[in-house]
């Protein structure tokens, strides 16, 4: 996607849909482009109905719509798969096709959990995607599905999200927001330990979304903070940088027994980022302790 001339950059409109959860909102907050912004949050603009997205879209006459909006709770989608695939598949559909008719660019979250984690490295853009629960499948639909709507969607998978927003896709928290939560209850904290992934500061994702998108050559990024760590390895971070004293107990994906499986091994590779000179995000610990002095900072 090749730069604008001016006066059509100055043109631009950009549409973030689900603007006020985690990363619609640093989205929203880091807009730097030029052209102008409409942030729209669920209540203003619910994906699911499409007569509603087609209408709202038309009149909005976006050269770019970015959607945020997904169904996030893993565990419940194996058994409310219709939920899942109506929010993260269905509407993806609508949405892609409502901007191939405008002539937009369609920008789409997707996520780490649609691999299966059987590698030992980092996942590549152009590896292929196996998902081994309902979210997974239903993401990997939606990837699909935009792909084959809309000639000008770029897909960006992301894992692991913290933003200070809250989620409402996960019941109005995230990984962190949890272990501090559950760290007031007192006793030790059951987490994963079998489970890799590199978890990532919206903040830190959103202005690489607005960097990439002028330049974009590829249909799918991964964009993830640097390195990687275990569920586990994720939560003892957390309760060091926020100072609470916790004991965290490892335990097995089995032990844990959560309903729907997880991968292994999800952390992504960053090669279409690299080929723009983008692969440059902090490491995870560093965005988790910029994270923790801005929620600290927020109370």
């Amino acid at each position: 996607m090749a730069s604008p001339p001016p006066d059509e950059a100055r043109r631009a409109r950009y549409v973030v849909l689900g603007a006020a959860g985690q990363l619609g909102f640093d989205l929203v907050r880091t807009f730097d482009r030029p052209g102008k912004l409409v942030p729209l949050t669920r209540r203003e603009l619910d994906v699911l109905d499409a007569g509603r997205v087609r209408g709202v879209l038309a009149d909005l006459r976006p050269t770019c719509v970015v959607n945020t909006a997904a169904y996030n709770r893993v565990d419940q989608a194996e058994d409310d798969r219709a939920s899942a695939f109506a929010l993260n598949a269905k509407a993806v559909e609508t949405l892609a096709a409502t901007c191939q008719a405008l002539g937009a660019t369609f920008v789409h979250f997707s996520t780490d959990y649609v691999f299966d984690g059987r590698r030992s490295a980092p996942y590549r853009e152009s590896d292929a995607p196996n998902p081994l629960n309902v979210y997974g499948e239903s993401k990997l639909e939606g990837e699909r599905l935009a792909l084959a709507r809309c000639e000008r969607a770029v897909i960006f998978r992301v894992a692991g999200l913290f933003g200070v927003a809250r989620s409402s896709g996960k019941g109005g928290t995230n990984f962190v927001e949890t272990m501090l939560r559950l760290a007031q209850k007192g006793g030790p904290i059951r987490v994963v330990a079998d489970q890799v992934l590199g978890p990532s500061y919206t903040r830190d994702l959103a202005p690489k979304v607005w960097r990439v998108l002028p330049r974009a050559a590829h249909q799918i990024y991964h964009l993830t903070n640097a390195g990687q760590t275990s569920w586990h390895g994720f939560a003892r971070r957390v309760f060091e940088l926020a100072g609470v004293a916790t004991e965290v107990v490892p335990v097995t994906s089995a032990g844990f027994g959560a309903r729907a499986r997880r991968p292994a091994y999800s952390v992504l590779a960053h090669a279409n980022l690299a080929a723009l000179g983008e692969d440059d995000l902090r490491p995870w610990d560093a965005a988790l302790a910029a994270y923790v002095a801005e929620r600290a900072s927020s109370v």
